[in-house]
Order: structure tokens, then C-alpha cells, then sequence
């Protein structure tokens, strides 16, 4: 049976990103859906078929899945099992020999940080080090070195999840989209709000950048990915590159690496 197209799905607290690639592992279709707890096997069945059959795209005949939110993983697992007849192969560090994760307890990883890793190897050819930024329900930074190493990183506060803590805690406070203002002197309090959590956010970002390259022993390239990171590209001084697929890509690359 032909391995192609290849459904990559990238599993996370908040949205859920899929991607169909074909012979040559270039992505030909994408898609972001919520990331529902509820929905069963059957429901997510019935999800792919429909988005396959909006865009006019081939069903799978592989899958690779990377899951931060395991009922849901198990659950395409089995949609994928029961109603394409493809066996996904879930990412975990148990299951990647090639891979060092240096950390005190290797098998706590998350799957989608895994990703981040084969998708960095692209923009390392003249660096021994890479940060990955991935924003989404929480911030990763990602700290990978050559020959496939996961030294460690930082986990911070999402943008968003920072913003609703805000608006949950001050009744007053207007819910606001996460914009960049066009100055960082708020002169009402909707500019003020987005000032402090889109400019404020992005000086921790670069904040803690400088402090992950200054105790790498190398030059570290970085590349930002997730939701949030087209909202502070051009903000943000620290980062190298803006790849909004980079995770999905690299579930590909970790599939066709086996």
C-alpha cells in the first residue's frame, strides 16, 4: 500500500493542526480546528472526512500524530485505525532511537516539542544550536543542538491565556484583540491593554532569548511558530525566522527519518 498522502496531526491544549503531504513530504493541505475533549472517535471521523472532501484532497494512506493531550491523540488514533484503515505513529521520545533528550527525566517530553526539533535542522546548517518559539496555550522555547540533541528550554505563560487571566481578574477591563498598538504609550485603555500584553510580552520573548544564548556555548538560531507568532514578527529583535508550519513539518521529517 502506497504511504502517501501522509496525514501529519499536531495535537494541541488549545487548536489542533493538520496537514497532508505528498511523495516529495511538501504539505499540500492544511487545516486548524479546535481541539475538542468531547468528541469521539467516530466524531472525529466524520471531522477528516469533511476536510478532506472540502478540499477535494485524497484520504491518507499514513499518518504520524503528536499529541499534548492524550484522549484526544488516542481517539484520532482510533478514527484513523477504525475508519481509514491507517496505523498512526505517535511521536514519543521512547520511540525516536535517534534522538538524545538530555533532560533529568527524558520520558516527560512533549511529543510536539520533539517536532519542533527535526523541524529546526533545516535553518541549523551554519549553527550548532536552535531555539524554537512555539507559541500557543503555553510558550516553549526550545533549546535543540546538533545530531538531534533536546538540551532543554523554557515554558511560559501563553499570550492568550495571560490576556484572559486579566480580563477574569478585572471586571472593568474590555477583552481586547491581540494587536500591536502603534505606540507603547497607551492614550485609552483598550492601546494600554494591547501595549502591555503584545509589546510587554514580546520584551520577555526577547528577554529570555538573550538569556538562553548567553549560556549556550555556541551561536543558537531562532525561529518562531504557533498562533501568536505573526503578531510579534517584526516586533520581536531576538528572532531569526518565522515558520508557522515548522512543527507540522516536522512531524513529517520525524516520519520520513524512522
Amino acid at each position: 500500500m502506497p504511504a502517501f498522502p501522509l496525514l501529519a496531526v499536531d495535537i494541541g491544549n488549545t487548536s489542533t493542526v493538520l496537514g497532508l503531504a505528498d511523495q516529495s513530504l511538501t504539505l499540500t493541505h492544511t487545516w486548524r480546528v479546535r481541539t475538542n475533549r468531547d468528541m469521539l472517535p467516530d466524531d472525529l471521523a466524520l471531522q477528516l472526512h469533511g476536510l478532506f472532501a472540502l478540499a477535494g484532497a485524497q484520504a491518507p494512506h499514513a499518518a504520524v500524530l503528536s499529541s499534548v493531550a492524550p484522549p484526544v491523540g488516542e481517539n484520532y488514533a482510533l478514527a484513523l485505525r477504525r475508519h481509514f484503515m491507517v496505523e498512526a505513529f505517535d511521536v514519543n521520545a521512547d520511540n525516536l532511537p535517534d534522538v538524545r533528550v538530555e533532560l533529568d527525566q527524558p520520558g516527560v517530553v512533549g511529543a510536539d516539542r520533539l517536532c519542533n526539533l527535526f523541524g529546526a535542522e533545516k535553518y541549523m546548517d551554519h549553527h550548532d544550536y536552535a531555539v524554537v518559539v512555539d507559541f500557543g496555550t503555553s510558550t516553549n522555547f526550545d533549546v535543540v543542538g546538533k545530531g538531534r540533541r533536546f538540551l532543554g528550554g523554557v515554558l511560559a505563560t501563553g499570550a492568550q491565556v495571560s490576556a484572559d487571566a486579566l480580563f477574569s481578574r478585572a471586571a472593568k477591563l474590555p477583552r481586547i484583540t491581540l494587536a500591536a498598538p502603534q505606540t507603547a504609550i497607551g492614550r485609552n485603555t483598550v492601546h494600554a491593554l494591547q501595549s502591555g500584553l503584545v509589546f510587554g510580552y514580546a520584551e520577555m520573548v526577547d528577554g529570555l532569548l538573550r538569556r538562553i544564548r548567553a549560556e549556550l556555548p555556541g551561536e543558537a538560531v531562532t525561529i518562531a511558530t504557533g498562533g501568536f507568532a505573526r503578531t510579534i514578527e517584526g516586533i520581536c529583535q531576538e528572532i531569526d525566522h518565522f515558520d508557522e508550519t515548522l512543527t507540522l513539518r516536522g512531524l513529517i521529517e520525524l516520519w520520513a527519518s524512522r
